[in-house]
């Protein structure tokens, strides 16, 4: 955090090439991949262990709110090709093997393309046909037979399948075996018993004894877990943090000067936030089980990084995009009329000049 919080917003424009090095990781990543409770998403470097899609993420988040601070009403159009575009190739290599993870992140873009001002008739489209794919893929989830997706490349699938199934197999079960633990629910059941332990007050941190039962007690499902601890009032404190996150973000966005702070300070802490939302819907059963990490809270490595990554830029636009609006001038007391009047024809001068290089950029 403090290390990206010292760089100025201006230097994260090059995300671009991050993610271009996330995509070749990613598309490494099934071939020298390691595989962690069925799911190869990650990748041994030197020693170290990484998740691709966690840099994929923030840096094609980076690369959209750069695209879309240089719309300038002559190039929305190239400019929205680009990102849908990113956004596809990269959201499909994750989905290929964290679904969750590839949702999550295309939902952000949408959303910051939406607060990016795009046109409106052009995210319908990318709605709807968002919509349809969405229909698609539960269709081809009911009709794959089971036999199929026992190993290789469909053996993801046989996942997908399974969660769904269970998340909507409570509604058909009957009184005597809703109650049953079986391996199919063994993660679901024990996060609720850690749930209907703690009550409202918990039984205090520490005192746990789910987490000892509980698979991911540590990361998908500490949500439960601080719950059991701390009980439904801690539990609403922590949902409380993140929305307190996400305002404050809003807050710092609206004080900044140029649109690609703004955009980045927004979609970090829609990225943050959602994501927190999601792994706590999870852990109240009101969602299949999805595998995202509690920001800040879940044990992990690259995750708990690029967690750090996103308060870094928030701060570093807090830091460095709130400046002096076009045209403002600091007058000492001391100065007389003309040296006022000097100072602000250099102010204008700089004005013009910064005007003129960025629609040299945009034009190159």
């Amino acid at each position: 955090i403090v290390l990206i919080h010292n760089i100025p917003y201006r230097y994260f424009s090059s995300l671009i090439f991050v993610l271009i090095a996330s995509i070749v990781l990613l598309l490494l990543t099934p071939v020298i991949g390691t595989t962690v409770n069925g799911a190869e998403r990650w990748i041994s470097i030197f020693g170290f262990t990484i998740q691709p899609s966690e840099i994929a993420k923030i840096s094609l988040m980076g690369t959209i709110a750069f695209l879309l601070s240089k719309q300038n009403g002559m190039n929305d159009g190239l400019l929205f090709k680009w990102m849908i575009g990113l956004m596809i190739v990269v959201c499909g290599i994750i989905a290929m093997d964290n679904l969750s993870t590839a949702a999550l992140l295309f939902v952000v873009c949408f959303l910051l393309m939406f607060i990016g001002n795009v046109k409106l008739a052009r995210l319908l489209k990318v709605g709807g046909a968002g919509i349809a794919f969405l229909v698609l893929f539960i269709v081809l989830l009911k009709v794959i037979p089971a036999d199929w997706t026992d190993s290789g490349a469909l053996s993801r699938v046989g996942t997908w399948q399974n969660r769904i199934a269970e998340f909507g197999s409570h509604k058909e079960e009957s009184e005597e075996t809703y109650y049953t633990i079986t391996d199919e629910n063994y993660q679901v059941a024990h996060a609720k018993i850690a749930i209907a332990n703690g009550g409202v007050l918990g039984k205090f941190p520490g005192n746990s004894t789910e987490r000892d039962f509980l698979p991911q007690a540590y990361s998908d499902f500490i949500y439960a877990i601080i719950i059991e601890e701390m009980g439904i009032a801690g539990g609403i404190f922590v949902l409380l943090l993140y929305i307190i996150i996400l305002i404050r973000a809003g807050m710092i966005a609206r004080k900044t000067q140029k649109l690609f702070p703004k955009y980045l300070v927004l979609g970090s802490a829609l990225m943050l936030s959602m994501q927190a939302f999601i792994n706590m819907a999870v852990a109240v059963n009101l969602i299949p089980v999805t595998g995202q990490p509690l920001p800040l809270i879940s044990r992990g490595g690259t995750s708990l990084l690029i967690t750090c990554a996103y308060f870094g830029l928030i701060l570093s636009a807090d830091r460095f995009g709130i400046g002096k609006k076009k045209g403002e001038v600091t007058i000492d007391e001391t100065d007389q009329p003309d040296e006022r009047k000097d100072k602000k024809n250099a102010v204008e001068t700089i004005d013009k000049l910064e005007e003129k290089v960025e629609f040299e950029i945009i034009q190159v």
